[in-house]
């Protein structure tokens, strides 16, 4: 099975998928991205599907998943590079992704990110 590599840029950590996701990779990277999390202290998850041609529902769900664990963790995921025809299915399939914020690519969803975590410093500042 191979795993799917979590790359740390500050602290935000970045996963590009860049193989065909089977049920087994998808829990393993669940469980890797939730251990990196607590390792680092990362603040965000950017999860870039570019590659990704075909997101079956159980891929959506857990899309869905790790960005639940992740928030339970202080860390908001992202997901990017979405093509449109994925985003299609996962609305024909039903799967609205709750909780998952989207970006167009990586410079977005880094943006996004700078952006809730001066949102959550003001806030907390108040």
């Amino acid at each position: 099975m191979d795993r799917v590599p979590v790359l740390k840029l500050g602290d935000i950590l970045i996963v590009s998928i860049q193989i065909d996701l089977q049920d087994q990779s998808v829990l393993a990277l669940q469980e890797d991205l939730a251990d990196k999390v607590v390792a680092t202290g990362a603040r965000g998850v950017i999860i870039d599907i570019t590659a990704v041609e075909i997101v079956d529902s159980f891929i959506g769900r857990m899309l869905a998943t790790i960005a639940a664990i992740s928030r339970m963790l202080d860390a908001e995921t992202v997901v990017v590079g979405m093509r449109p025809a994925v985003a299609i299915t996962l609305v024909e399939l039903g799967l609205s992704l709750g909780g998952v914020r989207t970006a167009l690519n990586l410079e977005k969803g880094v943006a996004l990110l700078n952006h809730l975590e001066g949102s959550r410093i003001a806030a907390a500042v108040q």
